[in-house]
C-alpha cells in the first residue's frame, strides 16, 4: 500500500462518514514529540492507512495515539528509536514502567484497565506492521500473551440490581427532562449503545409485517444497520413523545437535524443558540444528577453509580436469566462474536448473586479477623481458640460451624460453603481452590451423567470460585 500521508507533524483530519457519530468533527493529531523519525513514519502510516480505508474511526485513532504515547515516553527513557530492536525484555520493562508511573492528570497510579489499554496500543501497531511493514519489526514474537490478562481486574456487578431498577423507574414517572426520561426507557428496552441512542432518527419505529412495531438504528461500532427489533409499547411511546417535544427545534435547525431525535439547543459556549445532537458527556451529567435528585441508593445505602452501558448489560443478563438462546442475545446486542456474549453477561441476574459476589470472605491473614466478622465477642474468642481444629475447613475457615450446640447442616452437607457469609479463606488455600475449579470445569465439560439442575449448581460454584481465586491472587501479589 502507498502510505502517501501529509508530511507536516500536525494534522487536522475531518470525519467525513455521514453514518459516523462524529460526522463533520475535526480531530487533531500531533506527531512532533515521537521519539524518532523511524517510529514517527510508522505511526503516521498506521494512522493514515486506517483513516483512508476506514478500518478505524478517527475517534478511535485519536484515542489510540494518546495511549501509544505512553510507550513513546518509555522509549525515550530506554533510548529505543525503532521497533526492530524490541524484545520481550523491553515489553516486560514497559509493563513495569506502566505499573510504577503515575498519571500526570490525577497523580495516582494508573488503573489496571488503563495500563492494559496502553500496552494494547503498542500491540495493535506491531500486529499491523506484521501485515503492512514486516521489515520494521522483530522476526521473533515479543508478546507472551500473559501481559495484563485481567486476573487482577476490579470486580463489579455490571447489571443494575432489581431494587435499583425499581427506584429508577419510579423516579422516571415524575422526571421533567424529556431527553433523560425517554432516553432511559429506550435504553432499557433495546440495550443499544449510548452513541447509537443519541443518533436515533425520528422514523426509527416501523410497523411489523405481522403485528406490533420494531425499532431500527445504525450500529456505529459494527458500521451497519441493526436488524429491526420488536419493542414494547413504552419504547414506542417514548420515541413519539420525544419527537413531539423536539419538533420546534427541528424547524429551527438545518437539514441535517431534521431527521434526528435527540436534538437540543446549546445555551453556553462558542456554539450557543445552535441546534445540535445531544452529546454523551451531557447525558452522563444528567444521569448523575438524576441519581442525586432522586436519592437512588444501592444495597449499602450509598448513591448508585449509574452508567448508560449498564442498561445494555442488564438487558443481556435478563435475557440469559430467562433461558433465551445465546445466538438470539448476540443478535439483539449486536456482538460480532458469540464469545463476547458469553464473556460479558452473567447467567443469572438476581439479588442473591450480586450479594454473594460482594460478600465473599477473602482475607490476607486469618489473624487479621476483627469483631466485624462475628456476631459478638464470645464468637470471636471461640474462633481464635479453635481456628486450627473445629473452625478449620479443607480450603478455609468457618467463623460459626456450631449453632445451638449442633454442627451447621450446610457445612455437613456441602463442605464447601463459598456463598456463606461465615466462610473465610486466605492465600494459603489458593492452590486448593484452583484444583477444585479445574475438577469442576472438567466434570462440567464431560456432561452426560449430570442433569441440567446439577450443571447449574456447577456453573454458579465455578463463578464464585473464579472470584475467590482472583482476589486471592491479588492479595498474594500485594495488590
Amino acid at each position: 500500500m502507498n502510505f502517501n500521508y501529509p508530511q507536516e507533524d500536525n494534522w487536522w483530519l475531518e470525519d467525513k462518514d455521514p453514518q459516523s457519530q462524529h460526522y463533520g468533527r475535526k480531530f487533531h493529531f500531533h506527531f512532533e514529540d515521537l521519539c524518532s523519525d523511524v517510529i514517527k513514519d510508522i505511526v503516521k502510516s498506521y494512522v493514515w492507512e486506517n483513516y483512508v480505508t476506514g478500518s478505524r474511526t478517527l475517534n478511535y485513532l485519536c484515542t489510540w495515539i494518546g495511549s501509544f504515547k505512553w510507550f513513546n515516553r518509555y522509549a525515550i527513557q530506554a533510548k529505543l528509536f525503532n521497533f526492530k530492536e524490541l524484545t520481550n525484555f523491553n515489553i516486560c520493562m514497559f509493563v513495569s514502567f506502566l505499573n510504577t508511573t503515575t498519571s500526570i492528570k490525577t497523580g495516582n497510579k494508573l488503573a489496571y484497565q488503563t495500563r492494559k489499554k496502553k500496552l494494547d496500543s503498542l500491540k495493535s501497531i506491531i500486529h499491523w506492521c506484521q501485515i503492512h511493514k514486516p521489515d520494521v519489526i522483530p522476526n521473533d514474537e515479543i508478546f507472551t500473551g500473559n501481559e495484563f490478562t485481567g486476573v487482577n481486574r476490579k470486580l463489579k456487578i455490571d447489571f443494575i440490581p432489581d431494587e435499583v431498577l425499581k427506584q429508577i423507574n419510579n423516579a422516571l414517572k415524575t422526571e421533567g427532562n424529556p431527553y433523560l426520561k425517554y432516553g432511559i426507557i429506550i435504553l432499557e428496552s433495546t440495550g443499544m449503545r449510548i452513541g447509537d441512542l443519541l443518533n436515533l432518527q425520528i422514523d426509527c419505529i416501523k410497523p411489523h409485517l405481522i403485528s406490533g412495531y420494531t425499532m431500527t438504528w445504525f450500529d456505529h461500532k459494527n458500521r451497519k444497520w441493526h436488524k429491526p427489533m420488536p419493542v414494547r409499547t413504552e419504547c414506542i411511546e417514548a420515541v413519539r413523545l420525544l419527537t413531539e417535544a423536539t419538533n420546534e427545534l427541528r424547524k429551527e435547525g438545518d437539514d441535517s437535524m431534521s431527521v434526528l431525535l435527540f436534538i437540543h439547543k446549546v445555551y453556553k459556549g462558542s456554539q450557543s443558540e445552535q441546534i445540535m445532537t445531544l452529546n454523551n458527556h451531557t447525558f452522563k451529567y444528567w444521569l448523575n444528577d438524576f441519581i442525586k435528585r432522586n436519592n437512588i441508593i444501592d444495597s449499602n445505602g450509598k448513591l448508585y453509580h449509574l452508567t448508560s452501558h449498564q442498561f445494555r448489560r442488564t438487558l443481556g443478563t435478563d435475557m440469559l436469566s430467562k433461558g433465551i438462546n445465546l445466538n438470539v442475545i448476540q443478535e439483539v446486542l449486536g456482538h460480532t462474536s458469540i464469545a463476547n456474549t458469553k464473556r460479558f453477561y452473567a447467567t443469572v441476574k438476581d439479588k442473591e448473586r450480586a450479594e454473594v459476589f460482594k460478600t465473599i470472605g477473602v482475607i490476607g491473614n486469618i489473624n487479621q479477623l476483627d469483631i466485624s466478622h462475628f456476631e459478638n465477642e464470645t464468637e470471636r474468642i471461640w474462633f481464635n481458640e479453635h481456628k486450627e481444629d473445629k473452625a478449620a475447613l479443607c480450603d478455609g475457615y468457618c467463623t460459626k460451624p456450631i449453632y445451638d450446640g449442633k454442627i451447621c447442616d450446610r457445612l455437613l452437607k456441602r463442605q464447601k460453603c463459598y456463598s456463606c457469609s461465615r466462610y473465610i479463606t486466605t492465600p494459603e488455600y489458593l492452590e486448593a481452590h484452583k484444583k477444585h475449579l479445574t475438577e469442576l470445569e472438567r466434570q462440567l465439560a464431560e456432561g452426560g451423567i449430570y442433569g441440567e439442575h446439577y450443571k447449574e449448581h456447577f456453573i454458579s460454584t465455578i463463578e464464585i470460585l473464579k472470584i475467590i481465586i482472583e482476589r486471592l491472587e491479588a492479595l498474594k501479589n500485594g495488590d
